[in-house]
């Protein structure tokens, strides 16, 4: 019955380029309990204006009558051709809140003050959008498993001027944040590290000592890089560690015990370690192999695998 009802509902829904915007035909309008009692004040008024012929009993009900016609006006234009746009949503781990960031954007020369946007039952966001200008939200959802999460339907609100009415939209828009795994308590039972040779010697591929520096590439460990320059107005430079071998830890999935989902956390643990301790390692799954790295880059890649691992896509 809910789903059937929910066909007809008006939503404004996002294009291709996952743009939505609020049309007249979007908004929804009825009065708060403040405003319903304003309008029993109002007849009030009037049926004593009525019953003692009060010329000025009635002027002052029909003021405030248009009054509340001009907030109800004002309240349904604060919410007409609002822009929402998609922002910057943040991998998570599963029962950790996931985030999705949401663009407001007002293409007029004046402000809407008090907008607030709401996802299910949580606490609304609210904000005041400036003239000619644009706020990015966050909206938090609670996460149970790993794999993609999708964005889904919530409201955008007002109550300004007055607080007498309430207007809000339903807004649907194509945007989804990948979970990763659980991570586990401790790591996985690693074997001996494999030790290898660096064939280039001092030139930034070991882990014993300090060789020199080179300029910031995006993935580049924050504890290697050198604040000091950065503080000197020199630029984000990375230091570079050299000798004559380097770590290798395979993370692989044949060595572990347990259900499906008790190795991923375990392989999760194992690739947030290695990428704290510094160390180049690989993820072995079952038909694929993640080649040792370093870096964020390969932290992201191999949390990534873990997420989709089995999945519908």
């Amino acid at each position: 019955m809910i789903k059937a009802l929910g066909r007809f509902m008006r939503l404004a829904r996002s294009n291709p380029e996952g743009r939505a915007v609020i049309a007249a035909r979007r908004i929804y309008i009825l009065p708060t309990r403040y405003g319903f009692g304003f309008g029993v004040l109002l007849l009030l008024m009037l049926l004593g204006s009525i019953n003692y012929a009060n010329n000025l009993g009635f002027m002052l009900s029909f003021l405030l009558a248009g009054l509340g016609l001009v907030a109800m006006l004002h309240t349904w234009y604060n919410l007409l051709g609002l822009e929402l746009l998609p922002g910057h949503s943040e991998p998570g781990f599963a029962g950790e809140p996931a985030r999705f960031g949401i663009r407001l954007y007002n293409r007029r020369r004046s402000e809407r003050p008090g907008i607030q946007v709401r996802l299910g039952d949580r606490p609304p966001v609210a904000i005041d959008l400036p003239a000619a200008g644009e706020t990015e939200v966050t909206l938090s959802l609670a996460t149970a498993g790993r794999g993609w999460l999708s964005l889904p339907r919530f409201s955008v609100s007002t109550q300004y001027p007055l607080g007498l009415l309430r207007a809000w939209a339903y807004v649907e828009m194509d945007m989804r944040c990948l979970v990763y795994p659980a991570p586990a308590a401790s790591a996985p039972v690693n074997e001996a590290p494999d030790y290898r040779p660096s064939s280039r010697g001092d030139k930034g591929v070991g882990a014993d000592d300090f060789v020199g520096l080179r300029h910031y590439r995006p993935g580049d460990s924050p504890k290697h890089l050198n604040w000091k320059a950065l503080a000197r107005e020199r630029g984000l430079q990375t230091k570079l560690f050299g000798g004559d071998r380097a770590e290798r830890r395979w993370l692989d999935w044949s060595q572990l015990q347990g259900d499906t989902e008790t190795r991923l956390s375990l392989l999760c643990r194992g690739v947030l370690d290695a990428v704290d301790g510094q160390l180049e390692f690989g993820l072995r799954l079952p038909g694929e192999e993640i080649a040792p790295a370093l870096g964020q880059v390969q932290r992201n890649r191999c949390l990534e695998r873990l997420a989709l691992f089995r999945t519908t896509p």
